[in-house]
C-alpha cells in the first residue's frame, strides 16, 4: 500500500538519535493553485497524485491520519496510516482488526512517486502534521496543534513549506493561554482546599489528550486519585505499550465511597449532571478547557472551577506557527475560519477558509463508546 524510504539520522553530543530536521528553505516558485497538490472535496484533504486522503469524515480507500480524535479519524475506511503512538488508540477506536500501518516522525514513504512524511503537531499522543511534497512543492496539513509542550505528546515542530492548511479553533484574539504550569498549581490548591472540607475534587476535561497531560502534570499525586471509564480504558491502553502514566484505579460500582473524600477524581464532561457524579457527594466540579478562558463559560456549564488549559494553538501560537512555516498560502479549516482568514490577508498572508468536518469532537458520544470498550 505504502512505499517506505529510510528515516535519516544523525546523532547528538549525547549520543541520542534524532530525525534531521525537514529542510528550512522551500522553493517559493512552485506553488501551483491550478493544480494543486491538495485538494479540498466532501470527502476530506485529498491528494489526487497520490490519490490518498487525509483526515476524511467519510469512509476511503487509503487514509493517513494526523490523530485520534473523533472527528479525525472516522470509522469505515479500507486502510489507515498513523504515527505509531497514535496506534493503541484507533484501534480501541476503530476496530482491532482495521488495516494501519504505522510511521515514526520523520519517516519518509512514497505512493506514486509524492513523498510523505508525518512531524510532531504537540496537540495529543501521536498527533501529526502531514508533509507532502512532489516536484518541489510542499503541503502541510497540520490537523490540530499546540506550541506548548505539555510533557507527553511530542512537542510541535515548524515544517516549511508552500501552503499550509491550519486549524483556527481559537483563532481570536482574546484566547491566550497561561503557562502550564500556573494552571497545575491552580487545580493542585483548588484539590488542596477541598480535601481539607472532605470533598471530592471532579476533574473533567477529554480523556484522550486532556487526562494524560493532567495526570503526567499533576504528580507527585497529594491524595487518592480514581478514574472514570473513559480514562481509565484510554490510560491503561496507554500504558499498555509502554507510555509513562502511572495506573489509576477504576471508579466501579463495588469502590467504598469513603475513599471518595478527598480524593481527585478524572472523569469526562459527559458524567456533568448525571446520576453518576453524586456517588461523590459532597464534591466541587473543575473543567479544563479553553473555552474556560471567556467569562461565562464556567457558568453556562455549571461548573464550581474552570481552568484555561487547551491541546489547541492560542491567538498567539497560531500566529507564530504560521510565520514559521514560511508559507505562500494559507488555508483554514476549523474554528474561526472566516475571521482568521481575513486577518492573515491582512496581515499579507494569502489565506482561504475551507468548509471541513473538523472541530465536531462530539465528546460524550465519543466518551461513551471508549467507556463501554
Amino acid at each position: 500500500m505504502f512505499i517506505r524510504l529510510k528515516p535519516q539520522k544523525f546523532v547528538t553530543k549525547s549520543g541520542h538519535s534524532k530525525l534531521i530536521p525537514v529542510p528550512g528553505v522551500v522553493n517559493s516558485n512552485v506553488l501551483n493553485m491550478n493544480k494543486p497538490l491538495l485538494k479540498f472535496t466532501p470527502s476530506s484533504i485529498y491528494c489526487p497524485a497520490a490519490d490518498i486522503h487525509i483526515d476524511p469524515w467519510k469512509p476511503v480507500d487509503r487514509a493517513i491520519i494526523t490523530h485520534a480524535h473523533s472527528d479525525h479519524a472516522k470509522f469505515g475506511c479500507k486502510h489507515y496510516l498513523a504515527h505509531k503512538d497514535s496506534e493503541s488508540i484507533l484501534r480501541l477506536r476503530l476496530g482491532e482488526d482495521i488495516s494501519l500501518q504505522t510511521v515514526e516522525y520523520g519517516e519518509e514513504f512514497s505512493i506514486n512517486g509524492v513523498k510523505f512524511s508525518l512531524h510532531p503537531a504537540g496537540h495529543i499522543i501521536g498527533s501529526a502534521q502531514i508533509r507532502v511534497e512532489h516536484k518541489d512543492e510542499v503541503w502541510v496539513a497540520s490537523g490540530d496543534y499546540k506550541l506548548q509542550d505539555d510533557g507527553f505528546a511530542a512537542p510541535f515542530e515548524p515544517v516549511k513549506c508552500n501552503a499550509f492548511i491550519t486549524e483556527s479553533t481559537f483563532g481570536l484574539p482574546i484566547y491566550k493561554w497561561p503557562a502550564q504550569a500556573d494552571i497545575m498549581n491552580d487545580i493542585s490548591e483548588w484539590w488542596r482546599q477541598n480535601r481539607m472540607t472532605g470533598k471530592a475534587s471532579i476533574l473533567m476535561g477529554y480523556s484522550l489528550g486532556k487526562m494524560q497531560r493532567l495526570i503526567k502534570n499533576l504528580q507527585p499525586f497529594d491524595g487518592a486519585v480514581f478514574a472514570h471509564g473513559a480514562t481509565f480504558n484510554l490510560n491503561e491502553r496507554l500504558r499498555a505499550v509502554g507510555h509513562d502514566l502511572p495506573f489509576i484505579p477504576l471508579i466501579t460500582k463495588d469502590t467504598d465511597r469513603k475513599l471518595f473524600r478527598g480524593a481527585l477524581i478524572l472523569a469526562p464532561g459527559s458524567v456533568l449532571n448525571t446520576s453518576w457524579i453524586k456517588k461523590f457527594e459532597p464534591y466541587s466540579t473543575g473543567y479544563c478547557s479553553g473555552w474556560m478562558a471567556v467569562r461565562g463559560a464556567k457558568n453556562r456549564k455549571a461548573i464550581d472551577r474552570g481552568f484555561v488549559l487547551s491541546d489547541h494553538a492560542d491567538w498567539n501560537d497560531l500566529e507564530s506557527a504560521i510565520a514559521e512555516t514560511g508559507a505562500q498560502k494559507v488555508y483554514v479549516t476549523h474554528g474561526y475560519t472566516d475571521t482568521y482568514a481575513r486577518w492573515l490577508n491582512e496581515k499579507g498572508i494569502e489565506a482561504a477558509e475551507v468548509k471541513t468536518m473538523y472541530g465536531q469532537e462530539e465528546e460524550a458520544a465519543e466518551e461513551e463508546i471508549i467507556a463501554e470498550s
